[in-house]
């Protein structure tokens, strides 16, 4: 079931896509090539690719909210398993925690954000006719 709105997923995408380019110096694991890669690359990926979705902080609205949702899936699995896929887990729970848990939280939002965008931000605009949209 699809209950979480766009308006809600969008602003998360550059705050995480932030958060995973910052972490390994948040989460002191930036001596670990491996997880600084990881995080650096996924988390910059993640702002690219928002910004090409058709939702309300897309830039360049090319890619429907399906396929941003797909991404996020995937993308959310390979961080999840990216500690052990990679061989950073056993660097500490500093290292490995946050991969799995922005991981499980992307596939949750993959799954579970609504197919379609639509909510404008900022003021509502009026039209000629005198009703007001969004």
């Amino acid at each position: 079931m699809r209950f979480i709105p766009t308006r809600f997923h969008a602003p998360l995408d550059y705050i995480v896509g932030a958060v995973l380019i910052a972490a390994p110096w948040l989460f002191q694991f930036s001596g670990s090539g491996a997880a600084t890669a990881v995080s650096v690359v996924l988390g910059s990926g993640l702002i690219v690719y928002s910004l090409f979705t058709d939702y309300e902080l897309g830039l360049w609205k090319v890619a429907p909210m399906a396929v941003h949702n797909l991404i996020d899936i995937v993308a959310g699995a390979l961080l999840a398993v990216s500690p052990w896929l990679f061989g950073f887990a056993d660097d500490g729970a500093n290292a490995w925690m946050p991969f799995v848990v922005i991981g499980v939280a992307a596939i949750f939002l993959g799954l579970t954000t609504k197919q379609a965008g639509g909510y404008r931000y900022g003021r509502p605009r009026v039209d000629t006719a005198g009703s007001t949209a969004r």
